[in-house]
């Protein structure tokens, strides 16, 4: 009996974010293209090795991108959206992604529920797709070249098509027969390739609630795939759910392998006996993906156990839950984290290891284990039997107050707060503002690295991130802007500055993981309960309004974004965790309320990835998920003005709900998508104010004055402007000054112009 190492994918930055630094060093026309090349070789022959040497049988290839690989399957059928149909090679790819001075980039959302992004496709009945197979022919033979004998990674034409839009709004499944037969010959291309070739194929729309007509498709897809050449071993991958419905139908066409996770749709197991009768091999995920803690090996091997006493042994594989995109890199850059804290933890490359290791123990026993895997295998025992009696873990203290806790929302009704904020607050009609936080500069990222470092005084370091305020708010009032923020130069990150105030959060040195594109995020992980020693930023926000006449917004971010953008601690449900953290920002708000500040924006960016994928878990999640944003604010007084603010989303089956979290202000991001997530709340009769953004920053490009007129104008269509703020899309920290500035000055000049128009 052979032992069977499976993976996903596996995550592309490097391991000191070496992509992202060359791409933004290409963006900004620094080198060329041939140096983007030449490290996306290297990255990818190190992350080939990294998997052979941890003896995973199954490694993955082409999970790697340059931005997206929903992007890189998209030039892969030749869909390309008319605007962009000119332009060449790297320029029409980057193009497509970040937009140019010419056109608006494609838009981009999240990818199920993570804090990844994807582009989406745009599709319109007349493409002429065809194929362009060149990315992953040269992969393989690179992989080849270096000796390693990989799998191939695609994404599923169903789950392409499920995630895309067409732009005249009809049903994307109806281009099927055209891209079917793309898919069909890039197989017939990829079987040529080696005398046995593994796909993987990821289809994890199956995961979703799908309707009748996209389980119809399954069968005749995969059949017509399956019998394509006699040398090809397709898996079809789903993860992040279980996949019930879908495997049903999976088990009668000819694939050879289904790949389903384990850790995050435990209900997959209603499935084993049909998989058994199929004699189809399972890829059983069961090392999370998604997080950072250990992996408990002899759990692991307890559901092996029970999962081979209804499919055979000799049919599974071990693997990863989804790819290890989701987690960091190597633990071995983390050489400050509490030694103790970093025994819990591990990131893709000793996901690895814990892979190598169960497979090796469940298909040959734990004597087959040489001394370094036998080391692994012991600390592992230990350290999952240290957290659990862990001392730093377990607060009677904050168990207590959140048992006890009564204060479940805010005082009044909205109708009555809303007019007694404008009597006090006095902002017009279209009231302009921004997100939060401004461009952060080398200067002011150098600065609190050297505070950090202890390189510079605190006084030092305070009288830089002053000054930066300072030029921040000098910089809004010239503009024109009305209600203020005070930039953030503070936060090093929107979650983590947070977290490193609270207990019970622990940070890493180099525990990146990929947004979108170049755009890297190191969330903060929870490993203990939560309580606020301290305020976090009354001091900062204080000094700021002290500096202006104007209204200074105070800037929080919200307890289900905290929790959805931290690394959770798996030992407690995630409800009674994300309950802990709204109790310690309701203190926070009072304190901000006591120090003078009249309006409070909670951000909740990552509330609606948060949602389960399945309809029948919803109801649970926003019940909490609410509760916990209407206990955060439920210290402001009615003349405190509460803002949130909500990232990409489709808000169309939400709406009832953000209408419960009872904020008075929303701002969204609708800058990509025009007026259209707008008009659900026109629909719904939403009654709160609203703050659409006007502009997206997520791409370079400056919107002229006539542009964002162009789209207030869209706005007024859909509400009346006495319920309309005007904003950018998000916060402005990824952006330089030279963009900022204009864009900001023609947002103002736009609302200048339409409240002229008006008048």
């Amino acid at each position: 009996m052979s032992r069977k190492s499976y993976v996903i994918g596996f995550p592309r930055i490097g391991e000191q974010r070496e992509l992202k630094k060359v791409l933004e060093k290409f963006w900004a026309k620094k080198c060329s293209f041939n140096e983007v090349e030449k490290l996306a070789k290297e990255l990818k022959v190190r992350h080939w090795k990294y998997q052979k040497d941890a003896g995973i049988e199954y490694v993955s290839l082409n999970d790697f991108s340059l931005y997206d690989n929903i992007l890189d399957t998209a030039i892969m059928l030749n869909a390309i959206p008319k605007r962009f149909k000119n332009l060449k090679a790297e320029e029409l790819y980057f193009s497509m992604a970040r937009g140019n001075k010419d056109s608006l980039a494609m838009e981009m959302t999240k990818w199920f529920n993570t804090n990844y992004h994807y582009i989406v496709p745009e599709l319109s009945l007349d493409d002429e797709y065809k194929l362009n197979a060149s990315k992953i022919i040269n992969e393989y033979k690179e992989a080849k070249a270096q000796g390693i004998k990989a799998k191939i990674n695609l994404i599923g034409p169903l789950t392409f098509l499920g995630l895309s839009k067409r732009v005249d709004n009809k049903d994307c499944f109806e281009l099927l027969h055209k891209i079917l037969p793309i898919y069909e010959q890039l197989l017939e291309e990829i079987s040529k390739l080696d005398e046995v070739v593994t796909v993987q194929i990821d289809e994890p729309i199956f995961v979703k609630d799908n309707e009748p007509k996209l389980l119809s498709l399954i069968k005749p897809t995969y059949d017509r795939l399956s019998i394509i050449t006699n040398n090809m071993k397709i898996i079809v991958t789903t993860y992040f759910e279980h996949s019930n419905e879908a495997t049903k139908v999976l088990v009668n066409t000819p694939i050879w392998g289904i790949g389903l996770d384990f850790l995050y749709g435990k209900e997959n197991i209603e499935c084993l006996e049909l998989i058994s009768k199929s004699n189809k091999k399972l890829i059983v995920g069961l090392v999370d993906g998604r997080n950072i803690w250990k992996n408990n090996i002899q759990n692991s091997l307890e559901l092996l156990s029970n999962i081979s006493k209804i499919v055979d042994k000799e049919s599974l594989f071990i693997s990863s839950s989804c790819s290890l995109l989701h987690s960091p890199i190597t633990l071995k850059y983390e050489e400050k984290m509490d030694e103790n804290i970093k025994t819990w933890i591990s990131y893709a490359v000793e996901k690895l290891d814990e892979i190598n290791i169960i497979s090796k123990i469940f298909f040959e026993g734990v004597n087959s284990l040489n001394e370094n895997e036998s080391k692994i295998y012991e600390e592992n025992i230990q350290a999952n039997h240290n957290r659990k009696t862990s001392e730093i873990i377990h607060d009677k203290k904050v168990q207590n107050i959140v048992h006890n806790y009564s204060k479940f929302q805010r005082d009044g009704k909205y109708e009555d707060r809303i007019k007694l904020q404008k009597e006090i607050l006095k902002y017009k009609d279209l009231a302009t503002t921004t997100i939060g936080s401004f461009p952060q500069t080398p200067e002011v990222r150098l600065a609190r690295s050297d505070y950090k470092k202890k390189s510079i005084s605190k006084d030092e370091y305070e009288t830089q991130m002053k000054n930066y305020i300072d030029d921040c708010i000098s910089f809004q009032e010239e503009c024109g802007l009305e209600i203020l923020v005070h930039g953030e130069p503070e936060r090093n990150d929107m979650v983590e500055y947070f977290g490193e105030q609270l207990k019970g959060y622990g940070f890493s040195q180099n525990g990146w993981v990929q947004s979108y594109g170049s755009r890297c995020v190191k969330p903060p992980f929870i490993y203990g309960d939560i309580s606020r020693p301290k305020a976090m930023t009354v001091d900062w926000i204080s000094y700021a309004q002290s500096k202006t006449a104007k209204i200074m917004k105070g800037m929080l971010t919200g307890p289900v974004t905290i929790l959805n953008w931290s690394f959770v601690r798996d030992d407690k449900p995630r409800d009674e965790v994300s309950m802990q953290i709204a109790i310690a920002l309701s203190h926070e708000i009072d304190d901000l309320q006591k120090a003078g500040i009249k309006i409070i924006q909670v951000d909740e960016a990552a509330f609606k990835e948060g949602y389960p994928l399945k309809k029948e878990k919803i109801k649970e999640y926003e019940n909490w998920a609410v509760r916990d944003f209407k206990i955060a604010v439920s210290s402001a007084k009615e003349q405190t003005q509460i803002h949130t603010h909500m990232c990409y989303s489709e808000f169309n089956d939400i709406i009832k709900t953000i209408e419960n979290m009872d904020a008075d202000v929303i701002s969204i991001e609708t800058a990509r998508s025009g007026n259209e997530l707008l008009k659900i709340f026109k629909e719904v009769g939403y009654k709160q104010e609203v703050g659409p953004g006007v502009y997206d920053i997520h791409s370079p490009r400056v919107p002229s004055v006539e542009e964002m007129v162009n789209q207030i104008k869209l706005l007024l269509e859909v509400l009346p402007k006495e319920q309309l703020w005007i904003n950018p899309d998000c916060g402005l920290k990824t952006r330089k000054w030279e963009e900022t500035k204009l864009s900001l000055q023609n947002m103002v000049e736009a609302v200048n112009y339409i409240r002229k128009e008006n008048t």
